[in-house]
């Protein structure tokens, strides 16, 4: 097990994360990358992208967003399905950490939806209003599940790995591999 980075309050150290706990914090790397990637460019088309180069600049990035979205989708099904589910019994589901971290999940999935939609069928000429509404879209994405994951890596999962269950862990383990 690895440590988490957030202190147990009683003793003040380091919480170990379970396998299935740490398999899903570690699926946070290569998203938190290509979640970088995907910000960067859209910050650097928003700056240096002239109205000629707006249907090449987008295309471009769609196909980044689209393999972005195809990973993220994965990993949130794995949280939402499995992780969340378990964690309703210990913390419920009406308010709480799993109603903000459902939240986030459906704002950053909406945010790369409408940018995917926004680019489906584009045509010329594109406005350059059109053009940084369908850039924010992404930088959006990006400022959500940033902080989303930090919450889940400091939050959510030491609390999980504190009330769930030995058997409940090895199961997760199981659903997420």
């Amino acid at each position: 097990m690895q440590q988490c980075g957030m202190f147990n309050d009683l003793n003040r150290e380091p919480i170990q994360l379970s396998q299935g706990l740490q398999l899903l914090k570690s699926e946070h790397g290569p998203l938190n990358e290509a979640k970088a990637e995907m910000n960067n460019l859209a910050r650097d088309y928003a700056q240096n992208t002239e109205p000629s180069q707006y249907k090449e600049s987008l295309l471009h990035l769609r196909t980044i967003v689209t393999n972005f979205f195809n990973e993220l989708h994965v990993h949130s099904e794995k949280e939402e399905g499995y992780l969340f589910k378990m964690m309703e019994k210990y913390i419920g589901k009406e308010s709480g950490p799993l109603v903000v971290m459902e939240y986030e999940h459906g704002e950053a999935k909406r945010n790369i939806q409408e940018f995917l939609a926004g680019t489906k069928n584009i045509t010329e000429p594109i406005q350059p209003e059109t053009f940084e509404k369908l850039l924010i879209h992404v930088m959006t994405t990006y400022d959500v599940l940033t902080s989303h994951f930090m919450k889940e890596e400091q939050v959510l999962f030491p609390m999980a790995e504190q009330y769930l269950t030995e058997e409940e862990k090895k199961l997760l383990l199981e659903r997420v591999k």
